[in-house]
């Protein structure tokens, strides 16, 4: 069943006044832009244009896929409390919009989460798009707008460009582990986290705060809806410990390595890390499950660890590299050099792909998500070890927080690191450890 996230805003200069909405469909995995809507709606007041955007947003989101599951996110806290049946709906002028809403797809389908106002800068500049079409006399036309291309520079702005391969990007997991620790307000030590996790609204307490307010679970002035992550016991969460492969002859050189290359085995390096992470796992005493990917220096990894921990190795295609076409054994400075228009196009968009015909990072993001969700309905309240690559952990990691693409190149994940990722049952994931490399000091 596919899934949309649907963001919309509205506004009025004047209250009332001159007044547009808009509207944009995303693809949670990818971030890309599916559709867009906006339009100048004449004199109203800003909570009727907020309705307008919304009723556009899911009216793009059914003519996509009448069957999709929807997250609706907005910054209109009336909107959001209205539509999720914690507050009356009183204003004449409301009742027919909400009805008009709730009748474009079955409700089960869809779920609202509001969001800060700087989160939803994409519908709210289609908004003001609308508006300034109207205040010349005209319509909003999706050919003038750019209001994604907006929305995607102001997530990139604030960090400076990658110098290295997406393995070997340089910046960030300190601080990251470091808001996580800080979220829960404890530190964030490896035996805790690998710990099992508690069920129930006591578990999602260890959630990031970021994971919560995607959720939505700080914006509800009154006791959240069923099904979200405050909600009654859901039972213990699935956990994924992630465990990026040891060293390779390749990996002090920092060369682009994938699915598509000569794949390389572990080199005594790594061998010593892979034996080192074997026994951290062992003395935690926590893993049920061993899941390789099926290159050859995930397996060499994964059976080090399943044979101190006395388990069997499952191999998953699904838990691959990507593959980096051309670029297979090369360095970042030499893929700059040979190839800069396509080294540019794959930093700028996650649907450009390696020169050669290799594996985008949107294409990845929906086979991983794939593979995610047939091992979680598998191992559902387990402890499962993955043993993969930079980018499937990073994938993994970057939907979990609900973090953009671009935020694949702002982690650092060393060689035979661990992470974590709890999953609960109404879908919400917290993420529990990021990088991990104390094991092999």
């Amino acid at each position: 069943m596919p899934r949309f996230v649907v963001e919309a805003d509205g506004g009025s200069r004047g209250n009332p006044g001159p007044a547009g909405y808009g509207a944009v469909v995303l693809d949670p995995a990818s971030g890309e832009t599916l559709a867009e809507r906006a339009e100048y709606i004449g004199v109203a007041t800003n909570n009727v244009a907020e309705y307008k955007g919304l009723i556009a947003g899911l009216t793009a989101a059914r003519d996509l896929a009448p069957d999709a599951q929807v997250l609706v996110r907005m910054d209109s806290k009336l909107v959001v409390e209205q539509m999720s049946g914690r507050w009356k709906i009183k204003h004449p002028d409301m009742k027919p919009l909400a009805a008009e809403a709730a009748r474009i797809l079955p409700r089960a389908q869809v779920t609202y989460e509001w969001i800060p106002r700087e989160r939803n800068k994409h519908a709210d500049r289609l908004a003001n798009e609308a508006m300034d079409a109207g205040k010349r006399g005209e319509q909003w036309e999706p050919s003038a707008s750019s209001a994604a291309l907006d929305a995607s520079a102001a997530r990139s702005l604030s960090t400076p460009p990658p110098s290295g391969p997406p393995g070997d990007a340089a910046a960030g997991a300190a601080a990251a582990r470091a808001a996580l620790a800080a979220s829960r307000g404890t530190a964030a030590g490896a035996d805790t986290l690998f710990a099992e996790a508690e069920p129930g609204p006591a578990g999602t307490a260890t959630a990031p705060a970021e994971v919560r307010d995607r959720a939505g679970h700080t914006a509800a002035p009154t006791a959240p809806a069923a099904g979200q992550g405050w909600a009654p016991d859901m039972g213990a969460p699935a956990t994924f410990v992630l465990l990026r492969h040891g060293e390779t002859a390749l990996t002090p050189q920092k060369r682009f390595s994938g699915s598509g290359g000569s794949d390389p085995e572990l080199s005594p390096a790594g061998r010593r890390q892979a034996a080192a992470v074997a026994e951290a796992l062992a003395a935690r005493g926590t893993v049920q499950t061993v899941i390789s990917s099926p290159l050859l220096r995930c397996r060499e990894t994964a059976q080090a660890v399943a044979d101190r921990l006395g388990l069997d190795v499952t191999v998953e295609q699904g838990l691959r590299e990507v593959d980096f076409g051309a670029w297979e054994g090369l360095t970042f400075a030499e893929v700059r050099e040979r190839f800069p228009d396509d080294l540019q196009a794959w930093l700028d968009s996650p649907k450009a792909a390696p020169t050669g015909g290799g594996e985008s990072f949107a294409a990845a993001t929906r086979r991983i998500s794939a593979t995610r969700d047939r091992l979680l309905a598998e191992h559902a309240g387990r402890t499962v070890l993955l043993v993969t690559h930079v980018t499937p952990v990073k994938i993994l990691v970057r939907l979990a927080l609900g973090a953009p693409p671009e935020s694949l190149f702002r982690m650092e994940l060393s060689a035979a690191s661990l992470s974590a990722v709890a999953y609960y049952a109404d879908g919400n994931a917290s993420v529990r450890l990021l990088n991990d490399t104390s094991h092999l000091r």
